[in-house]
């Protein structure tokens, strides 16, 4: 008999931005170890979506409620949910002034017990960056200060594997960035969703907002859902989902939500 363990449980969510309603009768349920896409059209509500599960202060929930290993999250601060096992990697984050990428990855690193000399970082994080290719001179820098497109990513996801989530969101991994930087963000990013690992023994969960799906010929995903006008309009295969989408455009998920 297989057990499902539910990682994120979504039930009748609605969500208001500056009294204009955007989100509407969301259903979603990721089980642990599972990867899903969402689709859509641009201003359809997934970034919403994002920043809801996030719980940023702008975006009013005034229905339904969000679960997280269990727990309902629907209405703590997204400090507290980052600290329960949260992450994101946002498409146009901020420039930071004055914060080194260093000092934030060793406040990762020591939130998890790891300990490195004064101004060092530890070399299992030293390693991780290395792998996505900053030198130690970069990790001077201030975060996302000057940083090209390429190197935003990478960063974001250098942060998130120094932060080790148990479900990570991705804004638009694959926008802006060179075939060879989508092929090496992928590789990270099936470290962070435990990919490396057997279906069975995966414990990370991960939610990726793609436009033009091109993330997903590197990175497995479960199940794919299309947002229509607030609504999830469909759900089901990534690849069959995908197919229609380019054969049709997102016209087509109209047609279908029509006839339901």
């Amino acid at each position: 008999m297989v057990v499902v363990e539910l990682l994120l449980e979504i039930t009748d969510l609605a969500v208001e931005v500056n009294g204009k309603e955007i989100l509407k009768d969301i259903d979603l349920y990721i089980e642990k170890g599972e990867t899903h896409v969402l689709l859509g059209p641009n201003g359809t509500g997934k970034s919403t979506l994002f920043m809801s599960i996030l719980g940023f202060p702008k975006y009013n929930v005034t229905r339904g409620e969000i679960i997280f290993k269990g727990e309902d999250i629907t209405n703590l601060t997204t400090t507290e949910r980052v600290e329960l096992g949260v992450g994101v990697s946002f498409q146009n984050p901020p420039a930071i002034r004055g914060v080194r990428l260093k000092d934030l990855l060793r406040l990762e690193s020591r939130k998890h017990g790891i300990e490195a000399d004064e101004d060092e970082l530890d070399p299992e994080t030293m390693t991780l960056a290395r792998t996505l290719k900053f030198d130690e001179k970069f990790l001077e820098r201030d975060v996302n200060l000057g940083f090209s497109g390429g190197e935003v990513k990478r960063s974001e996801i250098l942060q998130l594997l120094a932060q080790k989530p148990d479900f990570i969101m991705f804004d638009e991994p694959d926008s802006g960035v060179d075939i060879e930087n989508v092929e090496l963000l992928a590789s990270e990013i099936n470290t962070l969703l435990d990919k490396d690992k057997k279906p069975g023994l995966r414990q990370k969960s991960g939610l990726l907002i793609t436009h033009l799906g091109y993330i997903l010929n590197f990175v497995g995903a479960n199940r794919a859902h299309v947002l229509m006008d607030g609504r999830i309009a469909c759900s089901g295969d990534p690849n069959e989902i995908l197919d229609d989408i380019r054969k049709e455009g997102f016209k087509g998920c109209v047609k279908c939500c029509e006839t339901h």
